[in-house]
């Protein structure tokens, strides 16, 4: 199955209402329909969207693959994000339709396997991380400036300051980031329930402690974890987070001595992984189309997405 996330000038989403007699009828889906045998993906993307809803696709790139088993059937969502178009969107099978803002997507009653493309369609494609070696306001300097310049999503990672530090730090700029952008601390758990705004990042080491144990709070609140192999991307979708950083993909300063994985090796990774991953590690803005071809959400960074960089 191919299927859109088709975004307005606006940034608004557009969705639309299955007909009751279909398969998880009465609920909201990604536009979209079949592929027929050796048609290709984007072909059919734009075959399906010009028999729904009277439009003519002009760009369109890959967002991501879900693989999803339902009691009765099992689906594969061949998802694209959809930016241009000509002609009004309309119902052209009868389909009540709805634009949507991104955050108001969690509003919306989904069939099970489109939760990973609401969150895709939720991010951003670049996830900044701070680096770990500054002092308390030179983050902050550095955040609003990120900000500033239109950084969606921040990990505020500060790997050398005390507990104590950390959490006057986080309060600042959580205050920052507020109806801005999403934050995501680390630490332990224990802290979630200081930060009620905040999403969590998790360590390896978190995932493979916490995994068994399954989510450790609703899907109103954000969930990543940083994964450097196969076994931690099992692990975090067993978990059920909603996003991960694969790393490291090319070599880098902050971690000399870890074995790259190389574009290859990180593609074949991704297949078969359901959740957005932002690829980290010697990468930068002029790599995002690159990670979106191989299956990725796009592309984390510390220097690369710092204002002073």
């Amino acid at each position: 199955m191919a299927a859109a996330v088709i975004r307005g000038v606006d940034g608004r989403v557009l969705i639309a209402r299955r007909p009751e007699d279909k398969h998880q009828g009465g609920l909201w889906e990604f536009p979209g329909g079949k592929v027929e045998e050796g048609e290709a993906v984007r072909d059919a993307l734009c075959r399906e969207l010009e028999e729904e809803l009277g439009i003519r696709v002009s760009a369109a790139r890959p967002l991501i693959q879900v693989h999803h088993d339902y009691p009765d059937k099992q689906v594969l969502l061949d998802v694209w994000e959809v930016a241009g178009f000509t002609g009004e969107p309309h119902g052209a099978e009868g389909q009540p339709l709805a634009w949507v803002s991104p955050r108001e997507l969690v509003n919306y009653e989904f069939p099970e396997a489109n939760a990973p493309i609401v969150a895709a369609a939720r991010l951003p494609d670049r996830y900044l991380v701070t680096p770990g070696d500054l002092e308390p306001q030179a983050l902050l300097a550095g955040v609003k400036a990120a900000l500033a310049g239109g950084v969606r999503l921040i990990q505020l990672r500060a790997p050398t300051m005390f507990d104590a530090q950390y959490r006057d730090l986080a309060v600042d700029i959580q205050g920052l980031c507020a109806g801005k952008a999403q934050l995501m601390l680390k630490g332990p758990l224990e802290w979630l329930g200081d930060f009620p705004a905040a999403g969590w990042h998790l360590t390896a080491r978190q995932l493979r402690k916490y995994a068994p144990n399954g989510r450790p709070f609703p899907r109103e609140r954000w969930l990543a974890a940083s994964c450097h192999c196969a076994e931690e991307l099992q692990l975090a979708q067993a978990m059920g987070v909603d996003f991960v950083t694969l790393s490291p993909v090319e070599a880098t300063q902050t971690h000399p001595d870890a074995a790259p994985l190389g574009w290859e090796r990180a593609e074949e990774m991704l297949k078969g992984f359901n959740q957005p991953v932002y690829l980290l590690g010697g990468v930068g803005p002029a790599d995002i189309e690159r990670a979106w071809q191989v299956g990725a959400q796009g592309v984390a960074g510390i220097r690369a997405f710092w204002p002073e960089a």
